[in-house]
């Protein structure tokens, strides 16, 4: 039975990752997400059922479409294992029961990929995933054991008010923008679900990943240090870890300082 239910957890995974692909190609552009049906964005030709399964299609079709050759992004069987491990992961970390925390940890994981992905693409936090993310994350705080509706609206003043002092700050000595308010949202968001001691593990695991991307970038790509990073990207990782381990790493750091 438990063997059951974890392919079920898969194939949901993969199910709703195919449906984030159309979330993240429609929704930045403005497109409509039930209409029309997808389609080859070389030839136009609409993709079929048996060409629409998940990472299965891709394979069987070598990355091309069926009828133009045009090769197909690899990030559309990334998302959709992404989003299968990622509910895995959830699955697990939830005691390996369908509850309310898995369901509310399986939103929350997907509007972190979506948001990751879309960030990565075109630098862009949509407020269609953000705002009704921090509203779920409120409201779930009533249902929930280890984070009150006062934790978690500190959380979301925590996360998302630290990084409005960032870009408050940039704008005032540099005057212009360093951060875009998607992420001041987008903590929000990520502060309301995670309370304020696992936001800030957020930011930290958040920035020096980017930091250490940026370097990369500047070493081995000659870009210079004023280039934009899609700061969501880091973040969307980040709150991924510090929901399922938050509290063991927050513990084994603190730890350190009781010895």
């Amino acid at each position: 039975m438990a063997t059951l239910i974890l392919l079920y957890v898969v194939a949901a995974g993969l199910i709703f990752g195919s449906f984030f692909n159309v979330v993240i190609y429609r929704l930045p552009r403005g497109l409509n997400l039930s209409r029309p049906p997808s389609a080859c964005p070389g030839c136009g030709a609409r993709i079929k059922p048996y060409d629409n399964i998940p990472i299965l299609s891709y394979l069987i079709l070598r990355g091309k479409c069926r009828k133009c050759g045009q090769r197909i992004s690899p990030i559309y069987p990334a998302v959709e294992a992404l989003t299968a491990v990622g509910f895995v992961l959830v699955y697990l970390n939830a005691g390996r029961v369908i509850s309310l925390a898995f369901i509310a940890g399986c939103l929350f994981t997907s509007a972190l990929i979506i948001l990751g992905v879309i960030d990565a693409q075109h630098q862009i936090l949509p407020d269609a995933i953000t705002l009704p993310g921090l509203a779920l994350a409120l409201a779930y705080s009533f249902f929930r054991d280890d984070l009150n509706f006062r934790g978690a609206l500190f959380g979301a003043v925590a996360g998302g008010g630290f990084l409005m002092l960032v870009y408050g700050a940039y704008r005032l000595i540099r005057k212009k923008e360093g951060l875009g308010m998607g992420d001041v949202t987008m903590m929000l968001m990520v502060g309301a679900y995670l309370g304020w001691q696992r936001t800030l593990l957020v930011l930290i695991l958040a920035s020096f990943t980017g930091a250490l991307f940026g370097l990369y970038l500047i070493a081995r790509k000659g870009k210079d240090a004023q280039f934009a990073l899609p700061f969501g990207t880091f973040i969307a990782p980040a709150a991924f870890v510090a929901m399922l381990w938050g509290e063991r790493i927050v513990r084994a750091y603190l730890s350190l300082y009781k010895r």
